[in-house]
């Protein structure tokens, strides 16, 4: 699962959002149906989970909605959004809060999981157990200052040295093979798949310092979401709201049935580990939502809280408007779930 480089330079697709959503009508023989085209933001996997199985279910065409599921490549999932390839992308408030500080008009519509899964782990060995044990070490990570800005303020915060952290940029890599060879101690993974992999599948002897267990040095955050523009809002709002409906009783049947999930995505992507995916998909069962009815919505003061960090850390210049950024109208009301 893919980490955000923030910040990204967003300003090229301010021209481009505004053309509305990427659906339309749908192709010939399902004329019948809407179309709608959700951006994923890396490439599949359990966090998309509830999505695959209200579609495996036939969820989408009973609600009129004919769905086509699209990756990010290297253009990202936020461009694809912005320049109308997509209705829906995924991608997380990191992402979404720098685009919307460069004039991007795009909105949260969901909370995919509604607290934060990250960690930082490193091998047991380096004897890192607690954020103040991170001064002296090397962090291996992709090299954005939400990285430093987190790692740096959970050190201060618990009383080390933030100058004493060492940063070291490695992209995207196989971790195990940098942290057993000393390139680096410490790097920031989603706990729901990299830490079963290494932890459990691999047998690696790690720690973790879970993001979540500091929320009082830093904030919470919600990654992923699932967001649209301002302007497929206003045109397509209908089409949205059928489509969140779904998608959230997609979400709620992934909590109540992770290994049913975990089918439907091994059936649309049979590459992927299964053993990991089952076991990833049942680690997310019980955090898509502490109440399954609540899945999806998104707190003010997570937002204001996250938007302050940034801020304060230098990492966004301009404001913006918190109301503007993110709204729950797009789901169901009462746990109606849709078809």
């Amino acid at each position: 699962m893919k980490r955000f480089a923030l910040l990204i330079p967003v300003v090229v697709l301010a021209a481009a959002v505004g053309c509305g959503g990427g659906g339309g009508s749908s192709s010939a023989g399902d004329d019948d149906l809407d179309k709608i085209t959700v951006v994923l933001d890396w490439t599949p996997n359990p966090n998309h989970g509830g999505m695959y199985l209200a579609e495996a279910e036939g969820r989408y065409r009973r609600a009129g909605l004919d769905l086509e599921i699209i990756e990010p490549g290297d253009a990202g999932a936020v461009q694809l959004l912005g320049s109308g390839r997509a209705d829906v992308a995924f991608t997380a408030q990191e992402e979404l809060v720098p685009a919307r500080a460069e004039g991007v008009p795009i909105v949260s519509i969901a909370s995919v999981i509604q607290h934060n899964t990250s960690s930082l782990l490193s091998l047991t060995s380096s004897g890192i157990s607690e954020p103040a044990d991170l001064a002296g070490h090397t962090y291996g990570g992709f090299g954005g200052p939400l990285e430093k800005a987190l790692v740096e303020t959970l050190v201060s915060c618990r009383g080390g040295d933030p100058k004493q952290v060492r940063f070291a940029e490695v992209g995207d890599v196989d971790y195990r093979a940098g942290l057993e060879r000393g390139q680096y101690d410490f790097v920031w993974i989603f706990d729901g798949w990299d830490k079963i992999r290494l932890a459990e599948l691999e047998q690696l002897d790690v720690s973790t310092i879970p993001f979540i267990e500091h929320r009082d040095c830093i904030p919470d955050w919600y990654t992923p979401v699932l967001a649209a523009t301002e302007s497929g809002l206003d045109e397509r709002a209908k089409v949205i709201e059928r489509f969140m409906a779904v998608t959230a009783r997609g979400y709620r049947a992934a909590m109540a049935r992770p290994d049913a999930a975990a089918d439907a995505l091994l059936a649309a992507v049979p590459e992927l580990d299964g053993d990991l995916v089952r076991r990833s998909a049942r680690y997310l069962a019980s955090r898509y939502a502490e109440d399954a009815d609540a899945w999806g919505r998104q707190d003010d003061a997570v937002w204001r809280r996250f938007v302050a960090f940034l801020a304060e850390a230098g990492l966004i210049e301009d404001e913006i408007d918190i109301a503007d950024a993110y709204t729950n109208r797009f789901l169901p009301e009462g746990g109606d779930g849709g078809p």
